[in-house]
């Protein structure tokens, strides 16, 4: 069994050595100047590189699409990473190539643990958060390729749960699959804005409503699926994110810029 999981990233970085992750330097044609050693470039083959300002992680998933070859294809960052057991220390936590070959037996799909919403529903969030049109958007375009897909949008912008980060492990089947449904959407999506004259923050629009694509395919295919947990590398900053969650939920203040 061939796994390969991709490592979004955009600069050096410490890398799991376990054979099952290939790093991929994101948005290469912007930077050709940046070599990182070791990183397969996002810009060779069919691809998407000098979109990834705004499809953020997504143009290593379509350079994986068009040019990569394995049984299961995943995606991680490379400061998120995930994690079937907790171990002596975060970085040999990370999950391995045994522990990822037996989930892939036994699953259609490896996410990362939901994200529970609780006060907001995921449409409410992200209207708070961002602007939920860009949600509206998305169900126009949706209604007119794929209307048997509308009833589940509209039931997942209901829900108050959700997994998020376009963090997954698959068939290669089922990837392209996945990849075949999602793009058309977004590439439709980006005829609707001038991104290019965009705050930088709120481009990357086109990426934060795939993530939210990902359980709308899921729960109309009825994958089945095994969450596990993820592990965050870098300043957590978790005061700030709960203030800013507060503060669009109660008071409607937008983000603007990561936490």
């Amino acid at each position: 069994m061939i796994i390969k999981i991709l490592i979004a990233a955009h600069k050096q970085c410490e890398l799991p050595k376990d054979p099952i992750y290939l790093p991929v330097q994101v948005g290469k044609n912007l930077h050709p100047e940046l070599v990182l050693q070791g990183y397969q470039p996002d810009n060779e083959g069919e691809n998407i590189s000098e979109k990834n300002p705004y499809y953020s992680e997504l143009s290593a998933v379509y350079w994986a699409w068009k040019n990569l070859k394995a049984d299961y294809i995943g995606l991680v960052h490379y400061r998120r990473h995930f994690c079937l057991k907790r171990k002596d220390s975060d970085w040999k936590s990370i999950l391995t190539g045994e522990e990822a070959e037996s989930l892939c037996k036994e699953y259609d799909l490896i996410l990362p643990k939901k994200r529970h919403l609780y006060i907001e529903t995921v449409y409410s969030h992200y209207d708070h958060t961002f602007f939920g049109e860009q949600f509206d958007r998305a169900r126009d375009i949706i209604e007119k390729r794929c209307p048997d897909y509308l009833e589940t949008f509209d039931k997942h912008m209901r829900e108050r749960s959700e997994h998020l980060f376009n963090m997954f492990i698959m068939k290669e089947e089922l990837f392209h699959q996945y990849c075949e449904w999602m793009f058309p959407i977004l590439e439709e999506l980006e005829t609707y804005y001038d991104l290019k004259n965009m705050d930088p923050f709120q481009a990357r629009l086109i990426g934060r409503v795939s993530e939210r694509l990902m359980d709308v395919w899921v729960q109309k295919n009825n994958l089945r699926y095994k969450e596990i947990d993820f592990l965050y590398f870098g300043k957590k900053n978790m005061l700030r994110k709960i203030w800013g969650f507060a503060m669009a939920a109660i008071f409607h203040k937008r983000y603007k810029k990561s936490f």
